[in-house]
């Protein structure tokens, strides 16, 4: 099983991709690039059984009807509704308000950060995926998941914040070592070193791990309710089970 961990960024510099090879005794990761360009992506991921990208997959519902009748001139903020929490219904996803409640973590806001620029990116390759013709699913259902690398490691019992401080290699570098120890299984062989020296190649990492778990039913689903918000605006795949349950079964 080939899972593949993207953390997208606005521009290639900054994005970083990682193949995950699954067999029956372990896990090795048998490449880690940076500075991948959209060529690179889509190629990587239509070979893909699972993916998982770091990068919201659409923008808030009400954001972007609230966006529709701004420019038809017919704004309307309800009466019974406070500014900071209209605006908060406008900044904020279902998902990042889900992940906000089970981890404590608050994702990126899509509509009200420089995040929305990666988002950008992110619809584009979506979109030249289905035209591909692998199947697009903003809930997860699909080949690509949407994932948060630090709710997965807060979730997995590893260090999830401090690693992307300029020039802190060391707590990066604690961060890669509780992995491993985390999950022997997993074989992070030459591209150990690059991991310790780049956040965003450790991200793409813990990103492939979350499309694992996510191929393994070992993420939360939307729920009923959730489902028609979720399709549109994208939905985070948490890991439901410690890093453990990822282990090859031989």
């Amino acid at each position: 099983m080939l899972a593949l961990g993207v953390d997208l960024a606005a521009e290639a510099a900054n994005t970083a991709l990682a193949w995950l090879e699954w067999g029956p005794d372990g896990c090795s990761v048998r490449e880690v690039h940076c500075g991948c360009d959209d060529e690179m992506l889509v190629d990587a991921l239509l070979s893909a059984d699972k993916a998982g990208i770091d990068c919201p997959f659409g923008w808030p519902v009400p954001f972007v009807e609230f966006v529709a009748a701004h420019r038809s001139g017919n704004v309307d903020v309800p009466a019974a509704t406070r500014g900071r929490d209209w605006r908060r219904n406008l900044a904020l996803r279902l998902t990042d308000r889900v992940v906000h409640d089970r981890t404590g973590l608050t994702p990126l806001s899509v509509s009200a950060d420089r995040i929305g620029h990666a988002a950008m990116r992110c619809a584009a390759l979506l979109a030249r995926l289905a035209r591909a013709g692998s199947p697009v699913d903003r809930s997860g259902s699909g080949v690509v998941a949407e994932v948060y690398p630090a709710a997965s490691l807060k979730l997995w019992g590893l260090p999830h914040r401090g690693y992307k401080r300029p020039g802190d290699l060391a707590a990066l570098g604690r961060l890669v070592d509780a992995l491993r120890e985390a999950a022997p299984w997993l074989d992070l062989g030459a591209c150990d070193a690059l991991c310790r020296r780049s956040h965003d190649a450790t991200d793409a990492v813990i990103a492939a791990l979350t499309a694992r778990a996510a191929y393994r039913g070992l993420t939360a689903a939307p729920g009923p309710g959730e489902i028609e918000a979720a399709t549109s605006e994208g939905w985070i795949a948490l890991p439901t089970s410690p890093l453990a349950g990822l282990r090859p079964r031989a």
